[in-house]
């Protein structure tokens, strides 16, 4: 995984999106190395959602993010989805 990556981030966001989509984004990449609770997460996914609230977004950001680090954030949610355990670790 390369260590560098560029978020796609959007012009019209304001600091606090921008802070909420980058906490997610380093929830996702704990959880394959250092692991995350899971409540902590879900509570990023939920701002994710917030800023990005179309399906398809989430999905262009999701490809693009994976193409840079080799992560899916859709694989990482339905992993901490599926985890009866309070620490989600790939």
């Amino acid at each position: 995984m390369s260590e560098n990556y560029t978020l796609p981030i959007d012009s019209s966001w304001t600091v606090d999106e921008i802070v909420a989509v980058s906490n997610f984004i380093d929830s996702v990449l704990a959880v394959y190395e250092t692991g995350v609770a899971k409540a902590t997460l879900m509570a990023h996914y939920a701002q994710f959602r917030d800023v990005m609230p179309a399906k398809s977004e989430q999905k262009q950001f999701d490809r693009d993010f994976e193409r840079q680090t080799g992560r899916s954030i859709y694989q990482t949610m339905k992993l901490a989805q599926t985890t009866t355990k309070d620490r989600v670790r790939g």
